[in-house]
C-alpha cells in the first residue's frame, strides 16, 4: 500500500505550507501564462530587432485599396455567417426542443459531427455536395437553371452555416433544457398559445444564449483559415489569415505579412476581448440537452412546421458527411493505407498531436490551479491568458515565428518544434474549459479539508487532486489530440517535404487534383478524430468525476 501523507507535528505550521504551497500554484500558472502569452507575442516584438521589418502606419493600411477590401470582407463574411448561423439555430433548437420521438439523442448526436469533423475535410464534403458537380448543382440542372459555385462568398457563408449552425442549436438547447418544470406545467395549465409561450418561457432563455452564442460563432468566423482558403475562389473572397498566408508562400512580402499580422491582432482583440466572459457557455455544445417535459399542445400546423426544420437542417448535415463517407469507400483505401506518404504523414501528425496534448495539459492544468488560487482578478487574468489563441490565430503564430526563425536560423530544422508548440496553445482554451471547473468544484469540496491536514505540495496534488482530475484529463488529451490531428493553420506555414500532415497531404492531394485519394485520406481521417471526440464528447455528457 502506498504511504499517506505525512501527519502533522507539533513544530509545524501548517497555515505557513498551505500559504507556500498557494504562492507555488500561483507561480506556475503564471509561469504558464507567461508560456503562452511569449510564444504568441514574442516574434511580433522581436522582428524590428532581428530584421529590421517595420509594419506599414494605421493610415497607410487604410490607404491600401487591398488591405481595405481584405479588411472589409473580413468583417461581412464573419457578420452574415454569424447573422445566418443563429437565424438558422435558434429555430432549430426550439424544433427539437418541443419534438419528442425515438432517436432524438442520436440525432443530437448527429449535430455534434461538424464540430469534431476537421475543418478541410468538412470542405471537401461540401464541394461533393454543392460543388458543380454535385447533386445540388445537377439538380438545378434539371430545373433548368445554371450550376451554382460554391466558391466565393457563398461557399464559405454555406460552410459556415454547416459548421456553426449545430453549435447554436446546442447552446440554445442547452439553455431550454435547463427551463424548471414547474414553468412548462403552468403554461399547459393556462393553455398557453404557441406564441405566448415563446414570448413568456422560452424567450427569456434564448435572449440569454444569443449572446454566448452568437459571439463564439462570430469569433470561429473571423478567425476562419482553412474553410476561405480552400472555398475562397479569388482575390475577391480573402481574409485577413488567407492574405497573411498568400504573402508568406506565393508573395514572400514579409512587411505586408507583419502588417496584416498585426491588424488581425488588433481587430479580433477588439472586436473579441469585451465578449471573453460569454464564451464559457460553450461548453454546453459538448453535452447532450435533456427533453424537458412539456405540457403545451401545439396546432397541427405548428407541430409540421418543427418536424419540417427538423428534417431540413439533418438533410443539410447529413449530406456532405454522407457524401465523405460514399466517395471515401470508392477510394483505394487499402492502396493508400500501404503508402509510404501516407504512413509517414499518419505517424507524423500521432507524434505531433499527441506532444501538443501533453504540452497542452501541462499549461492548462498549472494555469487551472493557479486561477483556483488566485483570487477572483488574478484567476480571471490567468483564465484569459489561456483563451489568447482565439486573440492570435494558428496562423498568425505561425506567420511571426516563420518571418522571426529565418533571421536566425534553418525554418525548416525549427519548424517541428514551432507546429508542436503552436498546436499546443491551440489545445490550451479547450483542455482549460474542461479543467478548470472540475479544480473549482474540488476547491469547494475538499479544500478545507486538505487545509486542515496540512496537505500541500505532491501529496495534495496525489491525494486530493489528481483521484478527481484523472478522467478530465483523459478527456481533454483526447480532444486535444483531435483537434491538433486535424488543425491545418501552423503547418500550411512551416509545411515541407520533410513535414507533411494528413491535412497537408489532404491539402496537397486536393490540390494535384488526385481527388479520389483526397476522398480517401478525407474519411480516414475524419474517422481518426471523430473516434477521440466522440469519445470526449461520450465523457463529457456523463457524470463529472468530481461528483
Amino acid at each position: 500500500m502506498a504511504p499517506g501523507p505525512r501527519p502533522l507535528r507539533p513544530g509545524d505550521r501548517p497555515g505557513a505550507r498551505i500559504g507556500a504551497d498557494a504562492r507555488r500554484r500561483r507561480r506556475a500558472g503564471v509561469l504558464a501564462a507567461v508560456f503562452v502569452l511569449g510564444f504568441c507575442l514574442l516574434p511580433f516584438a522581436l522582428l524590428p530587432l532581428l530584421a529590421g521589418i517595420l509594419p506599414a502606419s494605421p493610415f497607410a493600411v487604410l490607404a491600401d485599396p487591398y488591405l481595405r477590401s481584405v479588411l472589409g470582407f473580413t468583417l461581412l463574411q464573419a457578420v452574415l455567417s454569424t447573422l445566418l448561423s443563429v437565424a438558422f439555430g435558434v429555430p432549430l433548437a426550439l424544433a427539437l426542443d418541443r419534438l419528442r420521438f425515438p432517436g432524438r439523442a442520436l440525432l443530437l448526436r448527429l449535430f455534434f459531427l461538424p464540430q469534431a469533423l476537421p475543418v478541410l475535410v468538412g470542405a471537401l464534403g461540401l464541394i461533393t455536395v454543392f460543388g458543380r458537380n454535385g447533386v445540388v448543382a445537377d439538380a438545378f440542372v434539371l430545373a433548368g437553371l445554371p450550376r451554382p459555385s460554391i466558391y466565393g462568398l457563398t461557399g464559405i457563408l454555406v460552410a459556415h452555416v454547416f459548421f456553426n449552425m449545430p453549435l447554436v442549436a446546442r447552446l440554445t438547447l442547452g439553455g431550454l433544457s435547463g427551463v424548471p418544470a414547474e414553468s412548462w406545467k403552468i403554461a399547459g395549465q393556462l393553455s398557453l398559445s404557441r406564441w405566448a409561450t415563446f414570448r413568456i418561457v422560452e424567450w427569456p432563455v434564448i435572449r440569454r444564449t444569443l449572446g454566448p452564442a452568437a459571439g463564439l460563432v462570430f469569433m470561429l468566423c473571423i478567425t476562419s483559415f482553412t474553410l476561405v482558403l480552400v472555398l475562397g475562389g479569388g482575390p475577391g473572397a480573402t481574409t485577413l489569415e488567407v492574405a497573411i498566408y498568400q504573402s508568406l508562400r506565393y508573395d514572400f512580402d514579409p512587411a505586408r505579412a507583419l502588417t496584416l499580422s498585426l491588424v488581425q491582432i488588433g481587430l479580433v482583440a477588439l472586436l473579441l476581448l469585451p465578449t471573453t466572459g460569454w464564451t464559457g457557455s460553450a461548453d454546453a455544445g459538448f453535452g447532450l440537452a435533456q427533453a424537458s417535459r412539456r405540457f403545451d399542445r401545439p396546432s397541427p400546423i405548428a407541430r409540421v412546421l418543427d418536424i419540417a426544420i427538423a428534417a431540413v437542417a439533418t438533410a443539410f448535415l447529413l449530406a456532405p458527411l454522407l457524401a465523405i463517407l460514399a466517395a471515401g469507400l470508392q477510394a483505394d483505401l487499402g492502396r493508400i493505407l500501404a503508402d509510404p506518404a501516407f504512413l509517414a504523414a499518419l505517424l507524423r501528425s500521432l507524434v505531433i498531436a499527441l506532444g501538443a496534448a501533453l504540452i497542452g495539459l501541462v499549461l492548462s492544468t498549472c494555469l487551472a490551479l493557479g486561477a483556483s488560487g488566485a483570487g477572483r482578478g488574478g484567476g480571471r487574468l490567468l483564465a484569459l491568458s489561456g483563451s489568447l489563441v482565439l486573440v492570435v490565430p494558428p496562423i498568425v503564430v505561425g506567420a511571426g515565428w516563420f518571418l522571426a526563425l529565418r533571421e536566425v536560423g534553418d525554418v525548416a530544422r525549427l519548424a517541428p518544434a514551432v507546429v508542436v508548440i503552436g498546436n499546443a496553445i491551440l489545445v490550451v482554451p479547450y483542455a482549460t474549459r474542461i479543467l478548470s471547473p472540475e479544480v473549482a468544484a474540488i476547491a469547494r469540496r475538499h479544500g478545507r479539508l486538505a487545509d486542515g491536514l496540512g496537505l500541500s505540495g505532491l501529496a495534495r496534488l496525489r491525494h486530493v487532486e489528481w483521484p478527481a482530475l484523472r478522467r478530465p484529463l483523459a478527456l481533454a488529451g483526447a480532444f486535444g489530440m483531435a483537434v491538433s490531428l486535424g488543425d491545418l493553420g501552423v503547418v500550411a506555414l512551416f509545411g515541407n517535404s520533410d513535414l507533411v500532415t494528413l491535412p497537408y497531404l489532404l491539402l496537397q492531394r486536393m490540390g494535384s487534383y488526385r481527388s479520389t485519394d483526397a476522398q480517401g485520406i478525407a474519411l480516414l481521417l475524419a474517422l481518426l478524430c471523430l473516434g477521440l471526440i466522440l469519445l470526449a464528447e461520450r465523457g463529457l455528457g456523463g457524470r463529472k468525476a468530481s461528483e
